[in-house]
């Protein structure tokens, strides 16, 4: 089985293609910011509002076109806050949907792993009547939360990769 690298904190030097996309793009009113701490790991954290039919906030990544040749899953070493988030990926920057699997967090560091034939498609938060990820390639992952409550919430981030 192939191991692939999409992101380690340890050794990514590029850092300006993690982007933030809030609720305020409906109108809502939820805040984030992605920083850096000093041993290099990623974070993303800020508050959720449910205002003006608020509720979310999202990080994306774009590694660039990554094949999927040789692997079937993704794993994520991350730290969160013992809240709830989604892992999305995009196959393609312009598709529409995402791909999605959400997962638990404990507090404590956690290796994730999730099947990347069992993330399914979903566009503003609503499950599409299509395939299961099935693509051979990916070029946007993210995480979001969006639990239809009011929190604060933080996530670090120290690696992603495919096996």
């Amino acid at each position: 089985m192939t191991e692939k690298t999409i992101f380690d904190a340890e050794t990514d030097t590029v850092r300006s293609d993690w982007t933030i996309i809030n609720d305020k793009v409906m109108g809502g009113k939820s805040e984030s910011r992605v920083s850096l701490e000093p041993n290099g790991n990623l974070i993303f954290s800020g508050h959720i509002s449910l205002e003006n039919n608020g509720g979310f906030a999202s990080l994306r990544y774009h590694p660039g076109s990554v094949r999927l040749e040789e692997v079937d899953t993704v794993s994520v070493r991350l730290k969160g806050d013992g809240k709830r988030y989604q892992f999305r990926l995009r196959e393609n920057l312009e598709d529409y949907h995402s791909y999605v699997s959400y997962f638990e967090t404990t507090g404590d560091w956690q290796n994730i792993t999730l099947p990347l034939r069992k993330l399914y498609p979903t566009y503003r938060g609503r499950t599409l009547d299509q395939p299961d990820f099935s693509g051979s390639q990916l070029e946007e992952v993210g995480f979001l939360i969006g639990n239809n409550k009011e929190e604060c919430f933080r996530l670090e981030i120290k690696s992603i990769g495919l096996q």
